[in-house]
């Protein structure tokens, strides 16, 4: 480890205290958190851009309301990691419960594992990189921003999407409502190389995910759709 990065002991600190002293620390500083224990909250509301391992199992909210910050998390983490994300990246080096990045308005998540259920949910310009399965339900009113899948999608995926683009490696267990396979592009297939490289992603093919986006028939509600709210 690095003789010049700040180490800050979850046993002995509150997550009031850990956050307080995260925020003190200038752009470009290091730091890790050591013995999290599945602590929620870490993390949170950090505008400085400074470099944070957590080195073990964290719990909910992770690097939420993030504006700067890169986070790594040595483990998995619970619901709504980088939820409401402004800019900066999270990584999370295990697998992540439900809400993974719900609301991000910008910055990258990436999830080395599986993610859970609505997982890019409300998704506003961020994007979330998924190596392995995503739950039922992902990318539900996704409203913009990018959701990559390497492995497989569950139930509902991109229900009520809206101008979210979702890439899939794998196999999709049903499409939500509204949501469409459309045609990959050739600047689809270089956004996905360029994502997977971001991520440190080499068991996606770019040229062979399947592309889900928004029909665009329940931005307005209407009589003659009311059967597919």
């Amino acid at each position: 480890m690095d003789a010049l990065t700040t180490l800050l002991d979850a046993a002995r600190l509150t997550t009031r205290e850990i956050n307080a002293r995260l925020r003190q620390l200038p752009d470009d500083a290091q730091v890790t958190i050591t013995d999290p224990r599945g602590r929620h909250n870490l993390a949170v509301g950090l505008i400085n851009k400074i470099s944070i391992t957590i080195d073990g199992n964290a719990g909910y909210f992770i690097g939420g309301l993030g504006d700067g910050p890169a986070i790594t998390v040595n483990g998995f983490t619970g619901w709504g990691v980088g939820e409401n994300l402004m800019s900066g990246w999270i990584r999370v080096k295990g697998s992540v419960s439900q809400s993974a990045a719900a609301s991000a308005h910008g910055g990258l998540v990436i999830v080395e594992g599986d993610a859970s259920q609505r997982a890019g949910i409300s998704l506003k310009g961020g994007t979330l990189a998924i190596a392995g399965n995503a739950g039922n339900l992902t990318g539900f009113m996704a409203q913009a921003g990018t959701i990559l899948i390497g492995g497989n999608a569950g139930e509902a995926l991109g229900d009520s999407l809206y101008e979210t683009t979702i890439y899939v490696a794998g196999t999709i267990g049903s499409l939500g409502a509204d949501a469409t396979m459309t045609e990959l592009t050739e600047d689809d297939v270089t956004a996905v190389k360029q994502l997977c490289a971001q991520a440190g992603f080499d068991h996606i093919s770019p040229q062979d995910v399947t592309k889900v986006t928004s029909a665009r028939q329940l931005y307005h509600f209407t009589t003659a759709h009311a059967s597919a709210y």
